[in-house]
């Protein structure tokens, strides 16, 4: 790692994910490969049952950016992601879903969006919610309402997921 660029971590919670880890890993790395940081990837197993802790240890052998944590069972995505954040070293921090579902080709602009800005936080935000059922759509409406009626001083933006940038100074608070 170079002294002078700035480190992006890359954090992956996987639960089951044998069938993409590998596309991941491989978009991931198409996209960060073109970018002028350091860039760590953590990914953080959370108590696969399937072949994805094999395959995360040949990527970590492939690739000296890559960690993998091991979790000893399935204790669920947001502990998997607290796992994560605790040992992220970078100025910044974007977490992305393992399935894909947060395309790794967003990447660049995120972090364009968070120097543009200099915002703490970065969501990325669905434009569309496709192939998701009414109920679905539906109960996600309500979860947003409720969160910025209860929230006073922070709104939370409508149709965000996981797919995020940190900055150190939000990573640091939220340790």
């Amino acid at each position: 790692m170079s002294k002078d660029k700035e480190l992006i971590s890359i954090l992956i919670p996987c639960y089951n994910e044998e069938e993409v880890i590998e596309l991941c890993q491989k978009e991931v790395v198409k996209v960060i490969d073109t970018l002028d940081y350091d860039f760590e990837i953590i990914y953080v197993n959370d108590g696969s049952k399937d072949k994805t802790q094999q395959l995360l240890e040949r990527i970590q052998e492939d690739d000296n950016r890559v960690t993998v944590i091991k979790l000893s069972r399935n204790f669920g995505k947001e502990a998997a992601m607290t796992a994560g954040i605790d040992i992220t070293r970078g100025d910044a921090l974007i977490i992305l879903d393992a399935d894909l579902q947060d395309p790794p080709a967003l990447i660049p602009d995120i972090i364009q969006k968070w120097k543009d800005t200099g915002a703490d936080v970065v969501y990325g935000q669905r434009l569309i919610r496709e192939g998701e059922t009414w109920f679905k759509k539906l109960t996600a409406n309500w979860f947003y309402r409720v969160i910025n009626f209860m929230a006073h001083n922070v709104q939370l933006p409508r149709n965000t997921g996981d797919f995020r940038l940190m900055n150190r100074r939000s990573i640091d608070a939220l340790i």
